[in-house]
């Protein structure tokens, strides 16, 4: 990445918003992930925000001490959390004097063109405003993909690609992919290299893996933006990978991004 950015979405996994040994959001870390994304709105930089959390937030109020295994309960816990996560997002920004604004999007609202259209109508408007961050989550409580299975990792991707974002940012509980002896790879040209690397294990409270994250990349890079893979609890990484510092995993884009998908 030789030139900054003009717009960023920063994708906030389960295991980097909750407390480590407890079924709540973490406030410290809401403090200083939104203290970092404000720093970059301050020097211009628009940001999109695709945020997991709900279900977690939602589990103390359903009496879940684990995340939930069965769909339905899963969609119970999203519901009673969103407003409870979306409130927490808002009173942070205030801080920043910024507003935050809620899209809740499932695949099928990215795949139809109407409303792909619509969002990035959406999108295009809250950017106008400057001082609001748009704050993204998959529709928990009607649609299943991200609760089975990746942690709004797929969705991250497919918005970056309809906001014609510049940078991807992943946001994780590791530093970024790891080698064989335990030690971050700094940059990786090609995202088939990075499976032979990836491990299983995954925070109690996400549903995500590296697995996912991978294909999220794939996704992402092949429509021309360059992606990092990082650890969400390093103070000020937001800020340092958007300035290219060399933290996390880079994953460069494969190809050049069509003008034709700006907002």
């Amino acid at each position: 990445m030789h030139k900054k950015p003009k717009r960023i979405l920063i994708k906030f996994g389960s295991g980097i918003l909750t407390r480590p040994r407890a079924n709540a959001l973490d406030d410290k870390q809401f403090r200083r992930l939104t203290a970092d994304v404000a720093q970059l709105v301050s020097g211009g930089i628009e940001c999109i925000i695709v945020s997991s959390g709900a279900v977690a937030a939602g589990m103390r109020i359903v009496g879940l001490t684990e995340r939930p295994l069965d769909l339905t309960t899963g969609q119970a816990c999203a519901a009673v959390g969103q407003s409870k996560l979306m409130h927490l997002y808002a009173s942070m920004f205030a801080k920043h004097q910024l507003n935050v604004a809620q899209l809740l999007l499932t695949h099928s609202d990215v795949d139809s063109r109407t409303r792909h259209q619509n969002a990035k109508n959406t999108l295009r408007r809250l950017f106008e405003c400057k001082n609001v961050v748009p704050v993204i989550n998959e529709n928990d409580s009607v649609a299943v993909e991200e609760l089975r299975f990746g942690d709004n990792d797929r969705l991250s991707a497919e918005v970056a690609v309809m906001a014609a974002a510049e940078l991807l940012i992943m946001l994780t509980s590791v530093d970024g992919v790891m080698d064989h002896a335990g030690k971050r790879i700094p940059m990786i040209a090609d995202v088939a290299d990075a499976a032979r690397f990836v491990r299983t294990e995954k925070n109690r409270f996400s549903v995500g893996g590296m697995v996912s994250k991978l294909e999220a990349v794939k996704l992402a890079t092949a429509a021309g933006i360059p992606t990092v893979i990082a650890n969400g609890r390093r103070a000020g990484i937001i800020p340092r990978i958007a300035a290219g510092g060399r933290v996390g995993t880079l994953f460069p884009a494969r190809t050049e991004k069509s003008d034709a998908s700006s907002l």
